[in-house]
């Protein structure tokens, strides 16, 4: 029985090694070859390091403006993705209504609509409102097609959030904006942060929606940049996209650390009220 267990946990184990080593492949293949000359499909360490694929790539026209307008792009998006959010997910939250259920799911089936069975009226759609090649419509669609999944997220993290603490608050005089806003929200920041991170990644790798409705080339993002820079002379230069990968990463992450201590924990609502 003993060695039975042994050799099952060993299984596991190995199991999880192959795992991880598929998972951290392409992570080594893309740090060695942002930093080798020649570098190839090949998970290799460079013989001599070089930093000049950065400076192939560090420029206006590949990266700089790219990315601004990947953040601009993403960044509005997912705020105006948030705002939307928490309004619509506190009545289903806080109120009951027999329309609740069929709203929920709804949302759910929302959720997984792929966004090319859409794409083809909504650009119909865009010719038709002169939307098509501006930044705010392609927020406002981005938005709108994120906006399923955050609205569900949203809603769970706010059902954690106990409704005795509005009760007290609408003893004392507040308006249901103003408990949502002093007491819920502030509660469920952990919720929150989670959600803005799940939608700014999830618009941040979105290549076909600002493929299809932003034409000039100063106005695309980084995620489409990618495609029209290293697609068009043939076989991609290997060690520059490596390059831009992690260029490209970098907002993400910077975001996740600005949020992360936010996520630690669940909410500490002991004690909030005493009996």
């Amino acid at each position: 029985m003993i060695a039975r267990d042994r050799l099952s946990k060993l299984t596991s184990n190995l199991v999880l090694l192959a795992i991880g080593i598929l998972f951290v492949l392409p992570l080594l293949w893309v740090l060695f070859a942002s930093i080798n000359r020649t570098a190839g499909l090949r998970v290799e360490f460079p013989t001599s390091p070089t930093l000049g694929n950065f400076k192939a790539v560090l420029n206006t026209d590949t990266t700089y403006r790219p990315v601004l307008n990947g953040i601009v792009l993403c960044g509005g998006s997912a705020l105006l993705t948030m705002v939307c959010a928490v309004l619509a997910a506190y009545p289903l939250s806080r109120f009951k209504s027999r329309f609740n259920r069929p709203f929920l799911l709804t949302v759910l089936f929302c959720t997984g609509l792929p966004i090319t069975a859409v794409m083809v009226p909504v650009y119909g759609l865009f010719v038709q409102l002169n939307l098509v090649d501006t930044l705010g419509g392609t927020i406002m669609f981005m938005a709108t097609s994120s906006l399923p999944f955050a609205i569900w997220l949203t809603k769970t993290f706010m059902d954690g959030v106990p409704i005795s603490l509005e009760e007290a608050a609408w003893v004392d005089g507040a308006s249901n904006m103003r408990a949502l806003k002093s007491i819920v929200l502030p509660l469920m920041w952990p919720g929150i942060a989670v959600v803005l991170i799940f939608t700014f990644i999830g618009m941040w790798g979105n290549f076909f929606v600002p493929f299809m409705l932003l034409l000039s080339p100063e106005r695309l993002p980084a995620s489409v940049s990618i495609f029209t820079f290293f697609g068009q002379y043939g076989e991609p230069n290997y060690g520059q996209l490596a390059a831009y990968s992690l260029i490209y990463t970098m907002p993400v992450l910077l975001l996740y650390l600005l949020l992360s201590k936010k996520l630690g924990g669940a909410f500490a609502l002991g004690g909030a009220i005493k009996g």
